[in-house]
């Protein structure tokens, strides 16, 4: 019982630790480095709980209520975490350390409103250059523009709404420019990634290009290409 109550404590802590890893940094609680360090000594140390709190299991099975309901929820807490940890860790390895995704790679959509808002941003507005579009060439041969049977201002329409839907920041609605500018917040560290959306009349309708790139980071962890992918699936579906 005293052993499951200690087991249970620690795995509070620890969950804690993780959690503000992430939300200490978007607080401004401390830096990134800070973040990163809390963040991987708490996933070893989630790991490690996981591994005990099985074993534990085994022994109090036969115990009373709070041991075994301790022991239950300390498993639950660090299994959570680890798996959670073990899953970034995986798309971090599967993808190439790049963070700078568009639609088109000859001629990237450029950002012009959202360049005052990276002043200070580790990774400049221009685009990253070939050695970046060769990567995802390889990466993500999917990430394609899409042609929509509509004229440009509803596609545009579209588009925001979407945007508005997924709780994005609306920098900039250039109607004259054919171009959309937005920033998403990312939940846990609160890093922020820019979009631009371009549009172009064509002959079938309206080709749209997008790109997403992230505001600090070598590393996106494929999250640029995941948000492109998934923009430009809904707004078919939408025009569609």
């Amino acid at each position: 019982m005293k052993f499951s109550r200690i087991l249970f404590y620690l795995s509070l802590i620890t969950a804690a630790a993780f959690l503000l890893s992430g939300y200490g940094y978007q607080w401004d609680l401390w830096g990134l480095g800070t973040g990163f360090t809390v963040l991987r000594y708490s996933a070893y140390s989630a790991i490690a709980l996981t591994a005990v709190s099985a074993g534990t299991y085994w022994f109090v099975r036969n115990s009373g209520f709070l041991a075994k309901a301790f022991t239950i929820i300390a498993f639950l807490l660090m299994g959570s975490a680890t798996a959670t940890a073990l899953y970034w860790q995986q798309e971090a390895r599967s993808v190439p350390p790049i963070h700078d995704i568009s639609t088109d790679l000859d001629n990237p959509p450029a950002f012009s409103a959202i360049v005052r808002l990276r002043t200070d941003a580790p990774n400049p507005p221009e685009y990253a250059g070939e050695e970046t579009a060769q990567a995802q060439r390889e990466a993500y041969p999917g990430i394609q523009p899409i042609i929509l049977p509509d004229s440009v201002q509803p596609v545009m329409d579209h588009a925001v709404d979407l945007i508005l839907d997924r709780d994005w920041e609306i920098v900039a609605i250039n109607r004259d420019a054919l171009r959309i500018e937005a920033t998403e917040k990312l939940a846990w560290f609160g890093f922020k990634d820019d979009v631009v959306l371009r549009f172009t009349e064509t002959d079938e309708g309206t080709r749209v290009d997008m790109r997403s790139k992230s505001r600090i980071g070598r590393s996106d962890v494929g999250v640029n290409a995941k948000r492109i992918d998934r923009f430009l699936t809904d707004l078919e579906n939408r025009v569609e």
